[in-house]
């Protein structure tokens, strides 16, 4: 049962807030395939939550159901306590879908005019150009924009509305490094405003540079939720690189070593418990060298969390 009352964690601040859109214990199938099985979420004010899983895992069926795009086979879909697919609903979300088709035929401009139609209160022109990055596109053709620039406008059209839940799937696919930056500002600048944002991505250092919570799910089901920190954590095993003169045999038969390799004269060992690997490698090498250690990254949990 998901909770009426959930705590929200920010990087700044610990608040008591009601959730804006919740999954509830939620199945959906198509015919014998079981897209998602027994899902629940919950989505608060002022949060950046990645939905991370691979290709098949059941994302883009959550956030179809929370648009209201589809009903759960079982279980219960809400966003501020109402069906996704009431009317009024819709004026106060806004979406960037990879399946979006807008005219190829109208100018920017002339798209960001439609769009804010659709919203009783929407941003302005100049203030959507300005957060999409848009400036001195206004006249251009969709149609004539560079996969970069269709990003851009598409996000710029799921704020339009000023939103209070956006969805964004893949929203910096296309884009340049300085132009990914800055859309991520724009994102945590929509969070500090209180607004929910709900991503995926499969550019998982954007998930650890953006997201207060990342919620992994895989085959239907979440299979680890918390902050970037606490699903790195969970993946116990850590990396050692040094040049060493112990032979690799040896080395896997310390305790809490799940691999070793050696390429270009050094030697990489993962390992749980590092410290007492160290501790033996230097006993038996006392001229070892070169000693790095890495704590293990998003992507090793992510690899670690949805392979076994």
């Amino acid at each position: 049962m998901v909770m009426d009352m959930v705590e929200v964690s920010t990087q700044d601040t610990t608040v008591m807030a009601a959730p804006m859109a919740v999954l509830e214990n939620v199945t959906k199938k198509y015919g014998a395939i079981t897209a998602l099985d027994g899902l629940s979420l919950a989505l608060r004010p002022g949060e950046i939550v990645a939905l991370l899983g691979p290709n098949g895992a059941g994302k883009s069926t959550a956030v179809r159901l929370l648009l209201g795009l589809s009903t759960p086979t079982h279980g219960t879909a809400r966003i501020f306590g109402n069906d996704p697919r009431v009317a009024a609903t819709r004026t106060r979300i806004g979406a960037m879908l990879q399946v979006a088709a807008v005219p190829k035929t109208l100018k920017v401009g002339e798209h960001i005019d439609l769009f804010r139609s659709y919203y009783p209160k929407p941003l302005s022109v100049a203030e959507i150009v300005r957060i999409a990055q848009l400036e001195g596109l206004e006249n251009r053709l969709f149609q004539a924009l560079s996969g970069g620039q269709k990003q851009r406008l598409l996000f710029g059209l799921a704020i339009c509305g000023d939103p209070e839940i956006v969805f964004l799937d893949e929203p910096t696919v296309g884009l340049d490094i300085e132009a990914r930056r800055g859309l991520w500002e724009q994102i945590r600048s929509l969070a500090a405003r209180g607004k929910t944002v709900l991503m995926t991505t499969h550019y998982l250092e954007e998930a650890d540079a953006l997201a207060h919570r990342i919620v992994v799910i895989n085959k239907g089901r979440i299979v680890s939720e918390g902050t970037p920190r606490e699903i790195k954590n969970r993946t116990a095993a850590r990396k050692i690189r040094c040049i060493t003169t112990t032979p690799a045999s040896r080395i896997w038969e310390m305790a809490s070593v799940v691999d070793v390799q050696v390429a270009d004269g050094a030697t990489f060992v993962t390992a749980g418990n590092v410290e007492a690997v160290l501790r033996t490698m230097l006993a038996l090498d006392d001229e070892l060298s070169g000693l790095e250690v890495v704590a293990p990254g998003l992507e090793d949990a992510f690899l670690a969390l949805t392979q076994g």
